[in-house]
Protein backbone atom coordinates (compact mmCIF):
# COMPACT_ATOMS: atom_id res chain seq x y z
CA UNK A 1 0.00 0.00 0.00
CA UNK A 2 1.30 3.49 -0.37
CA UNK A 3 0.31 5.86 2.22
CA UNK A 4 1.40 9.99 1.98
CA UNK A 5 2.30 11.52 5.43
CA UNK A 6 2.47 15.13 6.22
CA UNK A 7 3.44 16.49 9.88
CA UNK A 8 3.21 19.42 11.97
CA UNK A 9 1.10 22.23 10.17
CA UNK A 10 0.30 24.26 13.18
CA UNK A 11 -2.70 26.20 11.16
CA UNK A 12 -3.82 29.81 13.40
CA UNK A 13 -0.02 30.00 14.18
CA UNK A 14 0.94 33.51 13.53
CA UNK A 15 4.53 35.07 14.88
CA UNK A 16 5.11 38.13 13.38
CA UNK A 17 2.69 41.02 13.26
CA UNK A 18 2.32 41.77 9.89
CA UNK A 19 -0.66 42.06 8.02
CA UNK A 20 -1.98 40.74 4.48
CA UNK A 21 -3.55 43.88 3.11
CA UNK A 22 -5.42 42.05 0.57
CA UNK A 23 -7.23 39.76 3.23
CA UNK A 24 -6.36 41.27 6.69
CA UNK A 25 -5.07 38.43 8.19
CA UNK A 26 -1.56 37.92 9.63
CA UNK A 27 0.68 36.84 6.57
CA UNK A 28 2.31 34.55 8.71
CA UNK A 29 -0.60 32.70 9.55
CA UNK A 30 -1.84 32.44 5.49
CA UNK A 31 2.00 31.10 5.11
CA UNK A 32 0.72 27.78 6.99
CA UNK A 33 -2.12 27.59 5.40
CA UNK A 34 -0.87 27.84 2.03
CA UNK A 35 2.04 25.75 2.91
CA UNK A 36 -0.42 22.96 4.61
CA UNK A 37 -2.97 23.36 1.03
CA UNK A 38 0.04 22.44 -0.99
CA UNK A 39 1.26 19.53 1.11
CA UNK A 40 -2.44 17.60 0.70
CA UNK A 41 -2.09 18.49 -2.78
CA UNK A 42 1.27 17.10 -3.13
CA UNK A 43 -0.11 13.60 -0.85
CA UNK A 44 -2.94 13.38 -3.13
CA UNK A 45 -0.99 13.49 -6.33
CA UNK A 46 1.46 10.45 -5.14
CA UNK A 47 -1.95 8.52 -5.52
CA UNK A 48 -1.55 6.70 -1.89
CA UNK A 49 -3.99 4.57 -0.21
CA UNK A 50 -4.33 6.34 3.09
CA UNK A 51 -3.68 9.98 3.77
CA UNK A 52 -1.91 10.49 7.77
CA UNK A 53 -1.74 13.93 10.10
CA UNK A 54 0.49 13.28 12.31
CA UNK A 55 -0.51 15.56 14.68
CA UNK A 56 -0.53 19.21 15.47
CA UNK A 57 -2.38 19.76 12.36
CA UNK A 58 -3.90 23.03 14.59
CA UNK A 59 -1.79 25.44 16.99
CA UNK A 60 -3.44 25.36 19.72
CA UNK A 61 -6.41 22.50 21.14
CA UNK A 62 -9.32 26.02 20.46
CA UNK A 63 -8.51 26.75 16.97
CA UNK A 64 -10.06 29.96 15.42
CA UNK A 65 -12.88 29.08 13.32
CA UNK A 66 -10.56 30.44 10.12
CA UNK A 67 -8.56 27.45 11.18
CA UNK A 68 -11.13 25.03 11.20
CA UNK A 69 -12.39 26.10 7.94
CA UNK A 70 -9.04 25.89 6.01
CA UNK A 71 -8.86 22.07 7.93
CA UNK A 72 -12.16 21.42 6.74
CA UNK A 73 -11.55 22.39 2.98
CA UNK A 74 -8.62 20.13 2.64
CA UNK A 75 -10.62 17.11 4.46
CA UNK A 76 -13.34 18.01 1.80
CA UNK A 77 -10.21 17.71 -0.76
CA UNK A 78 -9.16 14.42 0.54
CA UNK A 79 -12.48 13.10 0.71
CA UNK A 80 -14.00 14.14 -3.14
CA UNK A 81 -10.30 12.22 -4.01
CA UNK A 82 -11.77 9.23 -2.59
CA UNK A 83 -8.86 8.52 -0.18
CA UNK A 84 -8.88 7.57 3.33
CA UNK A 85 -7.83 9.81 6.33
CA UNK A 86 -6.36 8.93 9.56
CA UNK A 87 -5.35 11.54 12.07
CA UNK A 88 -3.84 12.01 15.53
CA UNK A 89 -3.47 14.51 17.94
CA UNK A 90 -0.39 16.15 18.86
CA UNK A 91 1.11 18.30 21.77
CA UNK A 92 -0.08 21.62 20.42
CA UNK A 93 -3.56 20.88 19.82
CA UNK A 94 -4.41 18.48 22.31
CA UNK A 95 -6.41 19.68 25.33
CA UNK A 96 -4.59 20.39 28.43
CA UNK A 97 -7.32 19.09 30.66
CA UNK A 98 -9.34 15.54 30.59
CA UNK A 99 -13.02 15.93 29.03
CA UNK A 100 -12.02 19.30 27.70
CA UNK A 101 -13.54 18.74 24.07
CA UNK A 102 -10.60 18.05 21.06
CA UNK A 103 -11.23 19.93 17.47
CA UNK A 104 -10.54 16.75 16.02
CA UNK A 105 -14.10 16.03 17.34
CA UNK A 106 -15.88 18.25 15.77
CA UNK A 107 -13.79 17.14 12.11
CA UNK A 108 -14.92 13.15 12.90
CA UNK A 109 -18.46 14.06 13.46
CA UNK A 110 -18.55 16.53 10.16
CA UNK A 111 -16.53 13.34 8.28
CA UNK A 112 -17.42 10.26 9.74
CA UNK A 113 -15.92 8.24 6.90
CA UNK A 114 -12.29 9.21 8.09
CA UNK A 115 -10.44 8.40 11.38
CA UNK A 116 -9.25 11.10 13.99
CA UNK A 117 -7.61 9.39 17.21
CA UNK A 118 -7.56 12.47 19.77
CA UNK A 119 -9.30 10.86 22.59
CA UNK A 120 -6.08 10.36 24.93
CA UNK A 121 -6.18 6.56 24.00
CA UNK A 122 -4.96 4.16 21.85
CA UNK A 123 -6.98 3.07 18.89
CA UNK A 124 -6.62 0.94 15.20
CA UNK A 125 -8.04 0.95 11.91
CA UNK A 126 -7.33 -1.39 9.21
CA UNK A 127 -7.48 -0.26 5.77
CA UNK A 128 -6.64 -3.27 2.72
CA UNK A 129 -3.53 -4.46 3.52
CA UNK A 130 -2.16 -2.17 6.51
CA UNK A 131 -3.07 -2.08 10.09
CA UNK A 132 -2.89 1.31 11.53
CA UNK A 133 -2.12 1.60 15.40
CA UNK A 134 -2.74 5.50 16.56
CA UNK A 135 -1.15 6.57 19.55
CA UNK A 136 -2.25 10.49 19.77
CA UNK A 137 -0.81 12.88 22.50
CA UNK A 138 -0.89 11.75 25.92
CA UNK A 139 -1.17 14.00 28.97
CA UNK A 140 1.67 11.48 30.56
CA UNK A 141 4.67 10.09 29.80
CA UNK A 142 3.54 6.90 31.44
CA UNK A 143 0.15 6.88 29.87
CA UNK A 144 1.97 7.14 26.20
CA UNK A 145 4.47 4.19 26.95
CA UNK A 146 1.07 2.19 28.13
CA UNK A 147 -0.52 2.85 24.61
CA UNK A 148 2.87 2.04 22.90
CA UNK A 149 2.62 -1.01 24.97
CA UNK A 150 -0.92 -1.96 23.59
CA UNK A 151 -0.45 -1.11 20.12
CA UNK A 152 2.53 -3.59 20.35
CA UNK A 153 0.46 -6.37 21.59
CA UNK A 154 -2.17 -5.57 18.79
CA UNK A 155 -0.09 -5.80 16.00
CA UNK A 156 -1.35 -8.00 12.97
CA UNK A 157 0.32 -11.03 11.73
CA UNK A 158 -1.63 -10.68 8.10
CA UNK A 159 -1.08 -7.30 7.43
CA UNK A 160 1.77 -4.23 7.50
CA UNK A 161 1.50 -2.71 10.79
CA UNK A 162 2.09 1.29 11.13
CA UNK A 163 2.42 3.02 14.09
CA UNK A 164 1.85 7.00 13.77
CA UNK A 165 2.40 9.11 17.39
CA UNK A 166 3.63 12.26 18.00
CA UNK A 167 6.68 11.97 20.24
CA UNK A 168 10.24 13.53 21.51
CA UNK A 169 12.94 10.77 21.00
CA UNK A 170 15.55 10.72 23.49
CA UNK A 171 17.47 9.72 20.93
CA UNK A 172 17.41 13.06 18.67
CA UNK A 173 18.61 16.55 19.97
CA UNK A 174 16.19 19.18 20.63
CA UNK A 175 15.75 22.24 18.44
CA UNK A 176 14.04 23.61 21.04
CA UNK A 177 11.81 23.40 24.19
CA UNK A 178 8.26 22.46 23.68
CA UNK A 179 4.58 22.51 25.50
CA UNK A 180 3.35 19.10 26.93
CA UNK A 181 5.84 17.11 25.43
CA UNK A 182 5.86 13.28 25.57
CA UNK A 183 9.18 12.01 25.75
CA UNK A 184 10.04 8.66 24.97
CA UNK A 185 13.22 6.18 23.97
CA UNK A 186 13.18 4.59 20.32
CA UNK A 187 12.36 0.70 21.88
CA UNK A 188 9.40 1.89 22.73
CA UNK A 189 8.04 2.12 19.14
CA UNK A 190 7.85 -1.27 17.87
CA UNK A 191 6.12 -1.70 14.67
CA UNK A 192 6.89 -2.75 11.05
CA UNK A 193 6.65 0.60 10.08
CA UNK A 194 6.48 4.17 12.43
CA UNK A 195 5.77 7.66 11.14
CA UNK A 196 6.19 11.00 13.92
CA UNK A 197 4.72 13.83 14.10
CA UNK A 198 6.67 16.47 15.96
CA UNK A 199 10.18 17.27 14.86
CA UNK A 200 9.90 19.58 12.19
CA UNK A 201 12.92 18.22 10.04
CA UNK A 202 12.41 15.11 8.01
CA UNK A 203 14.23 12.71 9.49
CA UNK A 204 15.32 9.08 9.57
CA UNK A 205 15.83 7.96 13.12
CA UNK A 206 16.03 4.08 12.53
CA UNK A 207 15.51 1.54 9.82
CA UNK A 208 11.68 1.97 9.60
CA UNK A 209 10.96 4.77 11.26
CA UNK A 210 10.87 8.18 10.17
CA UNK A 211 10.28 11.89 11.37
CA UNK A 212 7.52 13.92 8.72
CA UNK A 213 8.91 16.88 8.85
CA UNK A 214 6.79 19.92 9.14
CA UNK A 215 4.76 21.56 6.39
CA UNK A 216 6.57 24.97 6.56
CA UNK A 217 9.43 26.60 8.57
CA UNK A 218 7.63 28.55 11.31
CA UNK A 219 11.20 29.91 12.90
CA UNK A 220 15.24 29.41 11.99
CA UNK A 221 15.39 26.48 14.51
CA UNK A 222 13.76 24.60 12.04
CA UNK A 223 16.50 24.58 9.90
CA UNK A 224 14.90 26.12 7.03
CA UNK A 225 17.85 25.56 4.51
CA UNK A 226 16.19 22.00 4.36
CA UNK A 227 13.02 21.25 2.17
CA UNK A 228 9.58 21.15 4.15
CA UNK A 229 6.89 18.68 2.44
CA UNK A 230 5.37 15.07 3.07
CA UNK A 231 6.49 11.47 3.30
CA UNK A 232 5.51 8.72 0.76
CA UNK A 233 5.62 4.87 2.66
CA UNK A 234 5.29 1.61 0.14
CA UNK A 235 4.51 -0.60 2.93
CA UNK A 236 5.19 -3.76 -0.22
CA UNK A 237 8.77 -2.56 -0.40
CA UNK A 238 9.27 -0.64 2.59
CA UNK A 239 10.43 2.26 0.78
CA UNK A 240 9.90 5.76 2.08
CA UNK A 241 10.70 8.82 -0.18
CA UNK A 242 10.60 12.58 1.13
CA UNK A 243 8.60 14.73 -1.36
CA UNK A 244 9.60 18.00 -0.89
CA UNK A 245 7.03 21.01 -1.88
CA UNK A 246 7.88 23.85 -3.52
CA UNK A 247 6.70 27.58 -2.39
CA UNK A 248 7.43 28.22 1.05
CA UNK A 249 8.59 31.92 2.30
CA UNK A 250 12.64 31.80 2.83
CA UNK A 251 13.90 32.60 5.67
CA UNK A 252 17.78 33.66 4.97
CA UNK A 253 20.88 34.61 7.58
CA UNK A 254 22.57 37.13 6.13
CA UNK A 255 26.61 38.06 6.29
CA UNK A 256 27.67 38.30 9.97
CA UNK A 257 28.65 41.74 10.78
CA UNK A 258 31.75 41.86 13.22
CA UNK A 259 31.10 45.37 14.74
CA UNK A 260 34.14 45.35 17.53
CA UNK A 261 35.81 48.74 16.61
CA UNK A 262 33.10 50.47 14.25
CA UNK A 263 32.02 53.62 14.70
CA UNK A 264 28.26 54.04 14.73
CA UNK A 265 28.86 55.43 10.88
CA UNK A 266 30.50 52.63 9.82
CA UNK A 267 28.35 50.62 12.06
CA UNK A 268 25.06 52.05 9.83
CA UNK A 269 27.28 51.42 6.66
CA UNK A 270 27.95 48.22 7.35
CA UNK A 271 24.27 47.41 8.60
CA UNK A 272 21.69 49.40 5.52
CA UNK A 273 24.22 47.33 2.86
CA UNK A 274 23.13 43.75 4.41
CA UNK A 275 19.55 44.76 4.77
CA UNK A 276 19.88 45.82 0.97
CA UNK A 277 20.48 42.12 0.42
CA UNK A 278 16.82 40.77 1.54
CA UNK A 279 15.31 40.30 -1.66
CA UNK A 280 11.29 40.02 -2.35
CA UNK A 281 9.28 38.38 0.53
CA UNK A 282 12.38 36.91 2.55
CA UNK A 283 12.27 36.31 6.32
CA UNK A 284 15.79 37.86 7.15
CA UNK A 285 18.02 38.22 10.35
CA UNK A 286 21.41 39.99 11.05
CA UNK A 287 23.64 38.90 13.86
CA UNK A 288 25.79 41.74 14.93
CA UNK A 289 28.49 40.50 16.73
CA UNK A 290 30.57 42.32 19.28
CA UNK A 291 28.92 46.01 18.65
CA UNK A 292 28.99 48.97 21.26
CA UNK A 293 25.67 49.30 22.83
CA UNK A 294 26.14 53.10 22.18
CA UNK A 295 26.65 52.45 18.82
CA UNK A 296 23.94 49.98 18.28
CA UNK A 297 21.36 52.47 19.67
CA UNK A 298 21.76 55.13 17.33
CA UNK A 299 20.88 52.95 14.59
CA UNK A 300 18.10 54.48 12.78
CA UNK A 301 15.73 51.05 12.67
CA UNK A 302 13.18 52.65 10.53
CA UNK A 303 15.95 53.73 8.01
CA UNK A 304 17.13 49.70 8.32
CA UNK A 305 13.27 48.68 7.49
CA UNK A 306 13.08 50.53 4.30
CA UNK A 307 16.41 49.37 3.37
CA UNK A 308 15.14 45.86 3.71
CA UNK A 309 11.82 46.73 2.31
CA UNK A 310 11.84 44.17 -0.31
CA UNK A 311 11.61 41.35 2.53
CA UNK A 312 8.61 40.81 4.90
CA UNK A 313 10.62 41.03 7.89
CA UNK A 314 14.10 41.66 8.86
CA UNK A 315 15.20 40.70 12.77
CA UNK A 316 18.55 42.31 14.20
CA UNK A 317 20.25 40.15 16.34
CA UNK A 318 22.54 42.20 18.13
CA UNK A 319 25.38 40.57 20.45
CA UNK A 320 27.01 43.18 22.57
CA UNK A 321 30.69 43.69 23.13
CA UNK A 322 31.99 43.04 26.97
CA UNK A 323 29.47 44.64 29.15
CA UNK A 324 30.87 46.18 32.77
CA UNK A 325 28.40 44.10 34.38
CA UNK A 326 27.44 40.60 33.49
CA UNK A 327 23.97 39.46 34.27
CA UNK A 328 23.37 35.94 35.35
CA UNK A 329 20.16 34.55 33.55
CA UNK A 330 18.53 31.50 34.53
CA UNK A 331 18.67 28.49 32.37
CA UNK A 332 15.50 28.48 30.29
CA UNK A 333 15.27 24.59 31.21
CA UNK A 334 14.42 25.49 34.17
CA UNK A 335 12.06 28.36 33.65
CA UNK A 336 8.96 26.13 33.32
CA UNK A 337 9.59 23.93 36.81
CA UNK A 338 10.16 28.21 38.78
CA UNK A 339 6.39 29.52 37.07
CA UNK A 340 5.01 26.09 38.40
CA UNK A 341 6.21 27.14 41.55
CA UNK A 342 5.10 30.62 42.02
CA UNK A 343 1.68 29.46 40.46
CA UNK A 344 1.21 26.77 43.19
CA UNK A 345 2.34 30.02 46.12
CA UNK A 346 -1.00 32.18 44.28
CA UNK A 347 -4.14 32.33 45.70
CA UNK A 348 -6.14 31.69 42.06
CA UNK A 349 -9.83 31.46 43.95
CA UNK A 350 -12.01 31.87 40.96
CA UNK A 351 -9.67 30.38 38.37
CA UNK A 352 -8.75 27.59 36.73
CA UNK A 353 -5.13 26.85 38.42
CA UNK A 354 -4.11 24.38 35.96
CA UNK A 355 -5.31 26.26 33.16
CA UNK A 356 -2.96 29.26 34.22
CA UNK A 357 -0.16 26.91 34.85
CA UNK A 358 -0.77 25.56 31.44
CA UNK A 359 -0.72 28.92 29.59
CA UNK A 360 2.56 30.19 30.87
CA UNK A 361 4.08 26.86 29.55
CA UNK A 362 2.92 27.90 26.37
CA UNK A 363 3.87 31.34 26.87
CA UNK A 364 7.44 30.36 28.06
CA UNK A 365 7.83 27.59 25.42
CA UNK A 366 6.96 29.68 22.23
CA UNK A 367 9.41 32.51 23.67
CA UNK A 368 12.34 30.21 23.49
CA UNK A 369 11.14 28.86 20.06
CA UNK A 370 10.86 32.44 18.65
CA UNK A 371 14.42 33.31 20.20
CA UNK A 372 15.90 30.09 18.44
Amino acid sequence: MRVAALGDAHLGRTYLPVVDAATGVNRRELDFEEAFSRAVDAALAAEPDIVLWLGDVFDHPRPSYRSFRVASRELRKIRDHGVRLVAISGNHDTPRLPGTGSPYTVLADTFPEMTFACRLQYEHVDIGGARIHCVPQMLTVPAALDALAEADGNRSADRSNLLVTHPRLTQLRPRYDDINEIEVDIGALRSDFVLLGHYHVHQRVDDGIWYAGSTDSFTFADDPDLPKGIVVLDTDTGALEHVAVAGSRRLVTLDTIEALGLSPAELRERVLTEAAKVQDGELARLYIDGVEPAAYRLLDLAEVRDAASAGLHLKLEPRFADAAIRVELPDMDTMGARWDRYVQDQDLIGYDRQRVAHLGHDYLSRAVEESA
